[in-house]
């Protein structure tokens, strides 16, 4: 059986979004939903075994009409999410916030929480200091802390933005590896350029880094020091020591925000247990403190990451 879904209220490039590079997203909706799914004529043409089946299809491409209306833009990632969540009964503050845009980006291009999980990291760490955001991969925890750091300097709520995270990982000393300090020290910090990037693009980051607008360090070089007017961010926590995740939340200064990212199943320490969620654990329950964990239901990834997450 068949039913008609009408598309003439779209524009031509939202109807082009929907249908995605090479019929991407109907072929991801189509397995999803188990009905087939085909454009003509400014229509969608919904075929399933039974009724029900079409009238759930349906259900769903009028939701994810609604997103792209709302949004202009829509993806495989939203389309993942949003059938994850498809017929349970959402977070109605989420409903309400998902589409309101964090910020833009360097293109223009408004930024949204994809997930109630990073809605929820959002909102706190606009209304904590310090927080502590544990979560697997693809969850984009650290992403948006980077969004936010950016966002705040440009308001002028910070004067600086600092950038760190441990300096060795999987084994391997920055010590054995060629170059200067960030030649050795930039393939581990990828995901924070990215944000930046994405934000103020290639030009404008490296500039405000040679200025020390931004700075992006070892843990290691946070020792010692007191961080006032900045926003400061620590990544790949899991890897910190309790000795080390003491001395960097003992940095903190005068109006600042700390944002502390990492994935507690991706422990690269040997002979010695992880500060993060040590820290977390015992310093939950003050007020000013943050701690949110991500799931794979936060995963924005490629929909396999999830079902990797959920198996290993």
């Amino acid at each position: 059986m068949e039913s008609y879904l009408d598309l003439s209220s779209l524009t031509y490039g939202q109807v082009k979004n929907l249908i995605g590079n090479y019929d991407e997203n109907i072929i991801l909706i189509s397995e999803l939903l188990g009905v087939d799914l085909v454009y003509r004529d400014s229509n969608f043409i919904i075929s399933a075994k039974t009724k029900a089946k079409l009238l759930e299809a349906k259900d769903f491409m009028e939701l994810l009409i609604k997103q792209l209306k709302t949004k202009n833009t829509i993806d495989k990632s939203d389309i993942t999410y949003i059938y994850r969540n498809f017929g349970h009964e959402e977070n109605d503050e989420y409903e309400k916030g998902k589409n309101i845009a964090i910020g833009r980006n360097f293109f223009g291009k408004a930024i949204f929480p994809k997930t109630i999980g990073q809605y929820n990291l959002i909102k706190l760490i606009h209304n904590r200091e310090i927080v502590f955001a544990i979560g697997p991969a693809g969850t984009g925890k650290t992403y948006l802390a980077v969004i936010l750091a950016v966002i705040a300097m440009k308001k002028g709520e910070c004067k600086k933005i600092v950038l760190t995270r441990p300096a060795v990982e999987a084994g391997e000393s920055l010590g054995f590896l060629p170059g200067d300090l960030k030649e050795k020290f930039d393939p581990y910090l990828a995901p924070l350029y990215d944000g930046l990037y994405d934000m103020l693009g290639k030009e404008q980051t490296e500039s405000l880094i040679a200025k020390g607008v931004i700075e992006i360090a070892p843990l290691a070089y946070m020792r010692g020091r007191t961080l006032n007017e900045a926003f400061i961010i620590l990544d790949e926590a899991q890897n910190t020591t309790k000795n080390q995740m003491k001395m960097f939340l003992t940095r903190l200064g005068f109006n600042s925000k700390m944002i502390i990212t990492g994935d507690a199943s991706q422990v690269d320490l040997k002979n010695t247990s992880s500060g993060l969620e040590d820290a977390a654990f015992k310093l939950k329950d003050i007020n000013e403190i943050g701690v949110i964990k991500l799931t794979a239901d936060d995963v924005v990834r490629n929909p396999l990451v999830q079902k990797i997450i959920e198996v290993i």
